[in-house]
């Protein structure tokens, strides 16, 4: 059986366009081109029925490397713990305040884009530090 090389990560949200073009900044992602047809999402978007406008969005990497990202629109808010998060590998191969600067300073970049700060966590005899955040709508996320 050949191994799987390509996937997708989905997150339910409420307003899935808000969401994808949060995290384009944050991972330096891209919207993908409109469907065939369409010069603009939004021209795609109104030749939908009203009632799936806005369902969904999605971003990409444009190397081609990281996965893409899906975003439906779901009835129901968040209501516990994400069961599966991103790391956002922005420290790689720091160590000590260097990596924590490294990651304070994205920390604010994302908190100016509407992410909010859950908390520190510093570097003890085991581990480096790393910051728990929350997206726009509240799903979690590691900057490590």
């Amino acid at each position: 059986m050949p191994a799987i090389r390509e996937f997708q990560v989905t997150f339910d949200c409420a307003e899935p366009e808000r969401v994808a073009r949060f995290w384009c900044e944050v991972l330096g992602y891209v919207l993908p081109p409109p469907p065939k047809g369409f010069g603009s999402w939004e021209e795609y978007d109104l030749s939908l029925p009203p009632e799936e406008r806005g369902a969904w969005a999605a971003c990409k990497d444009p190397s081609g490397v990281g996965p893409r990202l899906y975003f439906q629109r779901v009835p129901e808010g968040k209501a516990v713990k994400n069961r599966v998060h991103l790391d956002v590998r922005v420290g790689t191969g720091l160590v000590g305040a260097e990596r924590l600067a490294v990651l304070e300073a994205e920390r604010d970049r994302l908190v100016a884009l509407g992410a909010v700060c859950v908390n520190v966590l510093l570097a003890d005899e085991e581990n480096e530090s790393c910051i728990n955040m929350q997206d726009i709508e509240g799903n979690e996320f590691c900057l490590d």
